[in-house]
């Protein structure tokens, strides 16, 4: 199974809601979407629907149209593999330590998180830790990024899929 994920896309009702074609591209043939919260507009959604089913959370930023949707924190399947979402953000520790924290004794194989926008790939005790960084609000990154998720037979794997225009 082919998941998609996404963070930190920052995109307000203000203007028109455009995800970059490079992610829509990368994004094409997923059969589920993740989103580690900071949407903003829950129109993001609506657009990430258009390609695949879409699971994830609200993030420290998002309304309480997002927030009422998805909530703050939850465990996805798929095809067995347990995948715990939260946004990573609050005090104290990293925001790679939160998340993982945030699923200790829930028996998952993986924790996508966001929050910090620096994307991020890790094993640590037999759990996949990724953030896919923002595909709409690099900050301080040299380049907008994804993350394509990859679930064969029990086990979990991730890539990053970067690129410079955010049109």
């Amino acid at each position: 199974m082919k998941i998609g994920v996404v963070s930190d896309t920052h995109l307000s009702d203000r203007r028109e809601i455009r995800l970059p074609q490079e992610l829509l591209r990368g994004l094409s043939g997923v059969q589920l979407i993740l989103h580690a919260g900071d949407w903003i507009s829950p129109r993001v959604a609506e657009e990430l629907e258009r390609l695949a089913p879409v699971e994830g959370i609200a993030g420290n930023n998002d309304g309480p149209d997002i927030i009422n949707r998805f909530g703050y924190k939850r465990i996805v399947e798929a095809e067995g593999v347990r995948i715990g979402l939260i946004h990573g953000d609050g005090y104290g520790k990293t925001t790679e330590r939160r998340a993982f924290d945030a699923f200790e004794g829930q028996d998952v194989n993986a924790v996508v998180f966001g929050h910090s926008h620096v994307p991020y790939l890790e094993r640590k005790e037999g759990i996949l830790l990724f953030n896919p960084g923002s595909a709409t609000d690099k900050r301080r990154q040299p380049l907008y990024s994804y993350g394509i998720m990859e679930v064969d037979e029990g086990d979990v794997t991730a890539v990053h899929h970067y690129y410079a225009s955010r049109d």
